[in-house]
């Protein structure tokens, strides 16, 4: 029993914790956000066409190893 109300009182502490940590986040306005998605959204589209690249010259590789060799 008192290890159950040891657990409620850890848990209450931890709350008040958490949301004292909470007061202290400092959020992005606006200009930021829409700043940081456009770089990840240009980031993820040049990651993209990498990997497209790649993958077309390794199909590319295979496709005229196996035509040599007559596959």
């Amino acid at each position: 029993m008192a290890e159950e109300v040891k657990k409620k009182k850890n848990r209450g502490a931890w709350f008040r914790e958490m949301k004292s940590e909470l007061k202290k986040v400092v959020w992005p306005n606006r200009k930021t956000v829409m700043a940081n998605t456009g770089t990840v959204l240009l980031c993820s589209l040049c990651i993209g066409a990498c990997i497209w690249i790649f993958d077309f010259v390794a199909v590319s590789a295979v496709q005229l190893i196996l035509s040599v060799f007559g596959a």
